[in-house]
C-alpha cells in the first residue's frame, strides 16, 4: 500500500516537471514533446542496421520515440503530461509501484539508436518512471541505425564512435570531434586499438561519472560539446585519478579552472589572431588615465627558457629581448630569468618559484612549455602567461609568434634578382604553423623579380645534411635558417650565396625582434589593454602574430648587396610594414594546379597561419610525420600544420 501512495506522489512530481519543461520549450520555440524518429529519418539517409542486443542505455541519451504513438502524453524530458485520473496515469503509477517493489522494472525496453540518441519503440512509460528517479541507465534491446557516410563532421565523429564502441562498450563516451577517442586512449596509456577490459571499463566509469556530474553542475548541458570533450581538456591539466579521489566541490573547482577552454571548443574560430598591437594600449584621454590608474605602475616579469642563452641561439634571441625590455622599461619592470626549464620535470617548479618571487607575467619562450604553462594558469588565474607558439586554443595562456614570412618575401625577391639561372634552394625547418607560408612568400618574392625562378625545397627535420641535395641540384643561392638576432652576421644565416668552394656567403636574413614584442605586451598590461582585449574577444584564446608593422620582424641586409638590390629590398620592407604591399595578394597557383588566389583577395591571418599547400614554383613537398627525424617530432606534434592527424603519443597507464 505504501508503494502505491509513494507512486502517486512521484507521479505528481513528474507531472509538474513535465508541465514545466513543456512550457519552457514552447517559450523558447522548441518542440515540447519527445522527438519522433520516423519524422526526421528515412531509409535514404541510412547505410544499414545493426542489432546490438540488450544494453544498459544512458537515460539522458533517450530523446524520443520511434513512432508518433502517444508522444503527446510526454513532455520533451519524458515526464508525463496526462492528468492523474487518466488511464495513462494509472498505468504509470502501477509501473512506479513495481519499480519500488522487490522485483523492480526488469523487462528491457525496445528502441532504435541513431547518431548516439535513442528512440523508444516499446516501453515509454518505463523510461518515464526511471527518468523520474534519475536512473542513470535503462536496460533496452537496441537496433542501431547507421547513417550514410559523408564528410559532415558529425557523421565522421559518429563513425569514429562506432569504432570506439567496439573497444569500450560505452555509449556515454561520445565526442563531437574526429580524432578525440585516439587522444583519450593515449591519455589513458592505451594503444589506439586497445580493447578495454571489464575492470578498466568500471574504473573509467567510476571517475567519469563524477566528472560528468561536475560538467553538468557548471552548465555543460547548455554547451554544444560533451562531457567527454571536456574531459580531454581537463586531462591536459589534471590526472584522471583526481576524478575518483577528490571531493565533488574540489572536482568542480578544478574543472572550472579550465572551463573557458571547454567553452572555446564550441566556437568555430576559437583563436583570436592579433596581427598588430593596435588597440592594445589605452588612450591618454581622461577615461584612459582613469583606467590606467587601476593597473600597476610596475610589473614583475619572469622569463622561462628550456635552455640557456649560452647553448641555444633561440634562447639567446629571447634573452636579448629580455635585455631590451629592461633597457627601455627598467623603471617600470622587475625582471627574473630561469633557464633549463624541462617540461615534465622541473618547469612547473621554476614557474612556481617565479610566482613566489612576485612574478605577475610569465613568458615561456618555447612551444613545449605550453603544458606546464596551462597547469600554472589553472592554479594561478591572476598571473598573466605568454608562451612562444602559435595556434594554441587555450584561453589561460596567450601565445605569441612573429610573421617571419614577411621577411621571407623580401629575401625571396633579393634571391630572384641575384640569381642568373633561377635555381634557388630553400632549407625549411619543420612543417609547423607559418612555415609553408614562409616558403610560399619566399617563392612569390623570387618570382616577382625573376619569373623563371624555381625553388628547390629540402627539410632539415628530414635530412641530416640538407645542403648536400641542394649542392647537387646546382643552386646558386640558398635560403638557410633565419638569423635569430641581428648581431650574428658572421654566420651563414638567411639568404646565402653558394660559393665555388662550397661555403656560404650571407646576403640577407629576416630576424625576430622579441624585445619589441615584450615591450608592447608589457605596456598593454600596464595600460589595461591586455584586460580590454580579453573582454573584446568573447573569451577566445589570443595569439599575438606580429610582423614588420609592429617591428617584431625585420630584414638584415649585407653591405655587399648591389645598390639596386638594396634599394628594392628597402622599398619592399617599407611597403610590407605600411601595408601597401601584401606578399599574397597576387595570382597564385599551387602545386596541384588549383588557383589559390586570383590576385584580388586578401588571405586572412588564419589562412596564412594554417597554409598546408605550396606554390607551383616550389619543387618539394611537406614531409609526412613518419619521415621526420625523431628529434624534430615533438615540435611537429605541438605545432604541425597537420597535427590533428598525427597519432597521439601514449602516456602512462592510468586505468
Amino acid at each position: 500500500m505504501s508503494n502505491r501512495y509513494e507512486a502517486a506522489e512521484q507521479y505528481g512530481k513528474a507531472l509538474k516537471s513535465g508541465q514545466k519543461s513543456s512550457r519552457e520549450a514552447v517559450l523558447r520555440g522548441r518542440y515540447p514533446y519527445p522527438q519522433v524518429l520516423d519524422d526526421i529519418l528515412d531509409d535514404s539517409m541510412l547505410a544499414g542496421r545493426v542489432e546490438l542486443g540488450v544494453l544498459e542505455i544512458p537515460t539522458e541519451q533517450i530523446v524520443g520515440t520511434k513512432t508518433k504513438g502517444r508522444r503527446l502524453a510526454f513532455a520533451d524530458n519524458f515526464m508525463p503530461l496526462m492528468e492523474p485520473d487518466s488511464e495513462f496515469a494509472v498505468k504509470w503509477m502501477e509501473l512506479c509501484a513495481a519499480h519500488l517493489g522487490d522485483e523492480g522494472i526488469r523487462d528491457p525496453i525496445r528502441c532504435y539508436e541513431y547518431m548516439g540518441h535513442f528512440y523508444v519503440q516499446e516501453g515509454n512509460k518505463r523510461v518515464s518512471v526511471l527518468k523520474s528517479y534519475d536512473a542513470p541507465t535503462v536496460p533496452g534491446y537496441v537496433i542501431r541505425l547507421v547513417p550514410a557516410w559523408s564528410d559532415d563532421p558529425a557523421i565522421r565523429a559518429y563513425y569514429e564512435f562506432m569504432e570506439s564502441y567496439q573497444m569500450t562498450k560505452l555509449y556515454r563516451l561520445r565526442f563531437t570531434r574526429p580524432g578525440s577517442f585516439a587522444k583519450l586512449q593515449a591519455a589513458l596509456g592505451h594503444e589506439p586499438d586497445h580493447v578495454w577490459t571489464d575492470e578498466e571499463r568500471q574504473k573509467f566509469i567510476s571517475g567519469f561519472t563524477y566528472f560528468q556530474a561536475a560538467f553538468k553542475k557548471l552548465g555543460g548541458d547548455a554547451l554544444p560539446v560533451t562531457a567527454a570533450d571536456a574531459l580531454l581538456v581537463w586531462l591536459k591539466v589534471y590526472p584522471f585519478e583526481t576524478a575518483k579521489t577528490t571531493t565533488a566541490p574540489e572536482l568542480a573547482k578544478s574543472l572550472s579552472a579550465v572551463w573557458a577552454d571547454v567553452k572555446v571548443l564550441s566556437q568555430s574560430d576559437p583563436i583570436a589572431v592579433k596581427t598588430d598591437e593596435e588597440g592594445e594600449e589605452k588612450g591618454e584621454g581622461l577615461l584612459g588615465r582613469l583606467v590606467k590608474a587601476m593597473f600597476p605602475a610596475r610589473l614583475n616579469v619572469a622569463f622561462i627558457n628550456e635552455r640557456s642563452p649560452e647553448e641555444s641561439d633561440w634562447a639567446r634571441a629571447h634573452d636579448l629581448g629580455r635585455l631590451y625590455l629592461e633597457a627601455v622599461m627598467g623603471d617600470q619592470v622587475t625582471v627574473q630569468s630561469f633557464d633549463q626549464a624541462v617540461p615534465g620535470e622541473n618547469a612547473e617548479e621554476l614557474m612556481e618559484q617565479a610566482i613566489e618571487n612576485g612574478a605577475q607575467l610569465l613568458i615561456a619562450t618555447t612551444p613545449p612549455l605550453i603544458a606546464p604553462c596551462r597547469k600554472i594558469a589553472a592554479r594561478y588565474p591572476s598571473v598573466k602567461i605568454l608562451n612562444c607558439s602559435a595556434a594554441m586554443p587555450y584561453t589561460g595562456v596567450r601565445t605569441y609568434y612573429s610573421r617571419i614570412y614577411e621577411g621571407k618575401f623580401v629575401t625571396g625577391a633579393i634571391a630572384g634578382a641575384m640569381s642568373r639561372s633561377g635555381k634557388i634552394g630553400y632549407v625549411a625547418s619543420s612543417p609547423i604553423f607559418g612555415v609553408p607560408a614562409s616558403i610560399n612568400a619566399f617563392a612569390l618574392g623570387a618570382q616577382l623579380t625573376n619569373p623563371r625562378a624555381r625553388i628547390k625545397l629540402v627539410w632539415s627535420c628530414v635530412e641530416e645534411d640538407p645542403f648536400a641535395a641542394l649542392r647537387e641540384a646546382g643552386v646558386e643561392l640558398i635560403s638557410n635558417r633565419d638569423i635569430p638576432t641581428p648581431d650574428r652576421v658572421q654566420e651563414p644565416w638567411g639568404l646565402c650565396r653558394l660559393r665555388e668552394d662550397g661555403s656560404l656567403e650571407p646576403l640577407a636574413s629576416p630576424y625576430w625582434h622579441w624585445g619589441c614584442v615584450y615591450e608592447k605586451v608589457v605596456r598593454s598590461i600596464l595600460s589595461g589593454g591586455w584586460d580590454a582585449l580579453s573582454a573584446a574577444d568573447g573569451g577566445r584564446a589570443v595569439n599575438y602574430w606580429w610582423g614588420m608593422r609592429s617591428r617584431a620582424v625585420d630584414v638584415l641586409l649585407s653591405q655587399d648587396l648591389p645598390d639596386g638590390v638594396r634599394q628594392l629590398a628597402d622599398i619592399l620592407r617599407r611597403g610590407v610594414a605600411e601595408g601597401t604591399i601584401d606578399p599574397f595578394r597576387q595570382y597564385i597557383r599551387s602545386q596541384d594546379g588549383e588557383v589559390q588566389s586570383d590576385g584580388t583577395r586578401y588571405f586572412s591571418p588564419e589562412e596564412i597561419l594554417h597554409m598546408d599547400w605550396l606554390c607551383g614554383s616550389v619543387d618539394g613537398a611537406l614531409p609526412a610525420f613518419e619521415e621526420i627525424l625523431p628529434m624534430a617530432r615533438n615540435i611537429v606534434r605541438l605545432q604541425g600544420v597537420h597535427r590533428d592527424s598525427i597519432p597521439p603519443e601514449k602516456e602512462g597507464t592510468l586505468l
